[in-house]
């Protein structure tokens, strides 16, 4: 009999359980794979690293072999992702490009995805909930230079790049 490709699917964990999840598919000796999001230092902030996909985690075997039961009956699971009780299948590509933005660990680094001229919101400190314009992007001492309105005047301001409510996108390598 030909051997079955295995293919790449994603799992609900429950709450708070990826990593107790991943322990138990890798004593099955299922491969698993489970993408974090490494963020910048925040005082409002208390994890720097949180899961890319919240109770999901990926995870490639062979349908319906022997793996698929070992797969839905493992702790930490609570489903397979299916569409009319059919696992959904995830393009390799896919899974790939995540591994290869990630290091070992599956921790994908972030960065502030802010631009020159973009107006954003300041987040603690002296000049919390005011809106300001990026004048500059990020210098090495994580700080970014930003256009303030104070008393009808336009003033230039070094705030700590953590305190800019902005997107963070995953760092490209």
């Amino acid at each position: 009999m030909a051997e079955l490709e295995k293919h790449w699917y994603a799992v609900y964990t429950k709450p708070q359980k990826e990593e107790y999840a991943e322990l138990n598919l890798r004593m099955r000796g299922i491969e698993s794979f489970f993408p974090k999001l490494s963020l910048p230092k925040s005082a409002q902030r208390k994890r720097q690293i949180v899961s890319l996909f919240p109770n999901y985690r990926f995870v490639r075997f062979q349908s319906f072999e022997d793996e698929y039961g070992s797969v839905i009956c493992c702790p930490g699971v609570k489903r397979l992702v299916s569409f009319d009780s059919i696992p959904a299948p995830i393009d390799d590509s896919i899974v790939r490009f995540l591994m290869r933005q990630s290091e070992a660990n599956g921790v994908i680094a972030a960065h502030c995805n802010v631009k020159i001229g973009q107006q954003v919101s300041i987040e603690g400190g002296p000049f919390d909930g005011l809106e300001a314009i990026v004048q500059d992007p990020p210098d090495a001492r994580g700080r970014i230079k930003v256009l303030l309105n104070l008393l009808n005047r336009p003033i230039n301001v070094d705030v700590p790049v953590q305190s800019i409510r902005a997107s963070w996108i995953a760092a490209t390598q």
